[in-house]
Order: structure tokens, then sequence, then C-alpha cells
């Protein structure tokens, strides 16, 4: 036994620091569990005075690493229940009951342990047995404190972002093993098949026709290549037959590729493509006129898909879209409200002149209704 006073001296003299050093290292050496107090067990810290202390045995050093399973905790309440004949502390008593709730299946097993524990220890000598006791506890207060107290041993310094982190690398191994890889080989082909591609079309890794706009100040490459030229370079329509991405891409690919499609009467696929599109990075405010103009061009669609459609003839026409011909064609309708208050109305007046003939009556309201 030693005093907090003759354990700073002696870190002092130790490793050649001051006092306050010395001291927030004692204090972090009882933390975890290398020294621990006599008098107040449960304040893990070094005073720096008379206060009695004892270096921990290195069977219940943290550098051992035990795993400090809950069974060897309840088998260590249960002995210490049995040596204090059921006056435990008020924690641990709470810690006891919980873990006899917990593990009531094995509870007789955990009982016979402790009781081959007490038994082993009444044989030792009286100073052994209470220097084991103390040893002992000092260990379940670093690993089980009461509440109240911060644990060095779950607050060190490789677990100061979560105390689970161990389970949680443990958990992404296991979802990055599941998870399905191509392999190397296959990977490589597809970067050789893609570079073997662009190779010829990248100004970059090719000399370009006529000459390099980035070695020189020519600008006819520019000019050949605008957005919407009237005539594009063969270099340009080989990269719309790499995938069908680089042909909607290109505006004067999509230009042709909309000229094609009104040829085989089915341009209406790539302007809704446009307009979801156009939806999906248009700006917010436009969203609801634009959502609008797809719902108008999917009835739209619906309707030109019947080649016997009454509409058919008028979609070669440029002069009227097919929106505006159905706006013309479109018959004024009464509102449902207005068209309920009209027939309680009728009701009302058919009640009042007197017995009809009700099934007449209800023919003309239907009538009405469907017109």
């Amino acid at each position: 036994v030693l005093s907090g006073e003759d354990i700073v001296a002696w870190i002092v003299n130790r490793f050649k620091i001051d006092a306050t050093e010395a001291r927030a290292m004692g204090t972090m050496m009882v933390a975890f569990g290398y020294i621990y107090p006599l008098q107040d067990h449960k304040r893990l810290i070094l005073k720096p005075d008379t206060s009695l202390y004892r270096f921990q045995t290195p069977y219940f050093w943290p550098a051992q690493q035990w795993p400090v399973e809950d069974t060897d905790y309840a088998i260590y309440l249960a002995k210490r229940n049995i040596r204090k004949k059921g006056m435990l502390e008020l924690y641990e008593q709470e810690q006891y009951n919980s873990l006899y709730k917990w593990m009531n299946h094995k509870w007789d097993f955990i009982v016979m342990q402790a009781k081959e524990q007490y038994r082993a220890g009444k044989e030792r000598k009286k100073p052994d047995r209470v220097v084991f006791d103390c040893q002992e506890r000092a260990y379940w207060v670093v690993h089980r404190p009461p509440p109240g107290t911060v644990s060095a041993v779950d607050y060190r310094h490789d677990r100061m972002v979560d105390p689970n982190m161990e389970e949680v690398k443990a958990m992404f191994t296991q979802q990055c093993i599941m998870r399905p890889r191509v392999k190397s080989s296959v990977s490589i082909g597809a970067i050789v098949k893609y570079a073997t591609t662009y190779k010829e079309h990248d100004p970059l890794l090719h000399s370009c026709l006529p000459s390099n706009p980035w070695l020189t100040d020519d600008v006819t490459y520019w000019t050949l290549n605008m957005p919407n030229v009237e005539t594009p370079t063969k270099m340009r329509v080989e990269c719309w037959t790499f995938s069908f991405g680089e042909l909607l891409m290109d505006p004067r690919g999509r230009a042709d590729f909309r000229l094609f499609l009104k040829k085989e009467f089915s341009g209406e696929n790539l302007a809704f493509w446009e307009a979801c599109e156009d939806l999906k990075w248009g700006a917010a405010e436009t969203m609801k006129e634009k959502y609008i103009f797809i719902l108008y061009y999917i009835i739209y669609c619906a309707n030109i898909h019947d080649i016997k459609h009454v509409l058919y003839s008028s979609l070669m026409s440029p002069s009227e879209t097919q929106l505006e011909q159905n706006a013309k064609r479109r018959r004024p309708s009464l509102s449902p409200i207005i068209l309920r208050q009209q027939e309680e109305e009728q009701k009302a007046k058919l009640a009042a002149s007197g017995p009809v003939d009700i099934t007449q009556v209800m023919s003309e309201l239907e009538r009405k209704q469907k017109t």
C-alpha cells in the first residue's frame, strides 16, 4: 500500500515531469484500473495526499484484453451477495436483479459457480483473501462503474467516436463480403474497350482535323462541330453509333433522330422524353406548366395511336397543333355543381305538379346528364 503523494513523487522521478502532469498521468492509471483506491473505491482519481492506493495485479490489467462478460459479472455479484448475506449496495442490487431476470435460464449455473469461488476463497489466508476481494472489486468498478461514474474503458482514446465502432466495422465488412463484385479482368476489359473506342475521337488523345485548336489559333474545328451545324463531320456521326446516349446528347444527332421518328410516325416518343427531361432539370417556377403540358401530351398520344382516328388526317398539317384542334372542337360543359342544382330543381317541380310517370322522369334526367 502506498499514498497518493508517493505515487505522484514516483511518477515525477521516473518520467522527469512536473507534478501537475504526474497527477494527470496517475489519475489516468487509476481510471484504467492499473492502480485502485482503497478508501473511496468509487472515485477513480488520484489524490495527491495521504489517501491509500494499491497497484492492481497484472491479471486484472485492461492490457490483458479479457472479454468482459455479463455472466462473469453475475457470478461476482452472486458471490458478493453470499458473502454480504444479501446486503449489497443499491446499484449492485439493481444490477443483480436485472441480470437475474435476463439470465434466469442459467441462474443455477451462476449460483453454483459463485458458491465454488466463495468456498475456494475461504481456503486462502485472510490477508490474501482481503487483497483479492479488493482487486476484484476494483476490476468491476472500472468495467461496470456505478451510476454517475465515467468509465475510462468506454471512453478511451480509440473509442471517443463510438463505443460500438467495432460492431459497425464488422457489419460493414460483412456487407462488403456479400456485395456482388465484378472481376478485375472484366473491369479492365471494359476500360480497354472504352479507350479503344473513343481514342480516335478524343482531340486530346488523337490528332483532329483540320487542326487542333488547343495547339493552334485555328478555330475551324469549333466551327465544324457547332451544336446545330448543317452538315456534321464524319467523326461526329461515328460517335452516334457508339451508344444511344451519344446520339441524344448531340443536338444535331437528336434533330436527325427526330426527323427519322416523324417518318416512322412515332415522333411523340422523343417529344415525351424531352418534356420529361425539361421537367427534371428545368426551373421550379415553370414545373406546373410543364407538368400540365406532359398530361396533355399523354392524352394526345393516346388519341393518335388509333390510325383510324378522325384526327389522324390533321397530324401532317403544320399550321395547327393537335391540342389547338381539340380545343376548338371541345364543347362547353356545365359544372357538376350546376348540374346537381338543376336536377334538384327539376325534382322539386315534378313533386309540386302532381303524380307523374317516374320512369319517364328518370330517363329524362339521365338523357340530360349524358348531354
